[in-house]
């Protein structure tokens, strides 16, 4: 079943926590890819210093984030990175969470095609948000895309997941966020394709 708004519309902790072990799918004429999310990490909007829009910042690349929960929010980072965001919470109120790490289900070839990594392990394919985007081919166009219309990409429910399963930390790469840099707004599970 895709999921639709009101699974996104709550706010980005409790979101990033209920995605993992859902499915991220994409769709091809030729192919449908299939992962697990494994990682996430939630921005938690105006009051978080680590979010793109704190203080209520809105500019041209963060406006997606004050749209409708279950939106795609993509960014490039050191100019070369994409990262993959849902935006979480409701309108308005800029809460996203960064998908840091997927396990590839099905579709690995793919993947493969996407990422060339040659003798280095499977989980060097999805194990960081730049990877992970480069493998399913998610870039900017994607920016601003429902993810509740079921077509070129979303999500379905996956596996079940205990609240027992689920691992936390701090976030990673945020050391100029003062206070925020060690909430351990950081959610995973265990599995060889988490980036940390």
């Amino acid at each position: 079943m895709i999921l639709g708004e009101k699974f996104y519309a709550r706010d980005g902790l409790t979101l990033a926590k209920d995605l993992l072990g859902c499915y991220l799918i994409k769709e091809t004429e030729q192919s449908k890819i299939i992962t697990k999310i494994v990682e996430t990490e939630a921005y938690m909007g105006p009051e978080d210093k680590a979010c793109h829009a704190f203080n209520n910042r809105r500019t041209k690349r963060t406006e997606v984030m004050f749209g409708r929960p279950g939106l795609v929010y993509v960014y490039l980072i050191y100019g070369i990175h994409n990262c993959f965001n849902i935006v979480a919470a409701k309108e308005e109120k800029p809460e996203a969470v960064l998908i840091r790490a997927v396990e590839p289900i099905e579709g690995i070839e793919y993947i493969r095609e996407n990422r060339v990594i040659g003798s280095r392990p499977d989980r060097e394919l999805t194990n960081g948000p730049g990877k992970l985007t480069e493998a399913l081919g998610i870039n900017r166009d994607y920016n601003g895309l429902s993810l509740t219309e079921g077509k070129e990409l979303y999500l379905t429910i996956g596996e079940d997941i205990k609240e027992s399963d689920i691992k936390s930390g701090p976030r990673i790469n945020i050391d100029y966020a003062d206070e925020f840099t060690d909430k351990d707004w950081r959610f995973y599970l265990d599995s060889d394709f988490i980036s940390g």
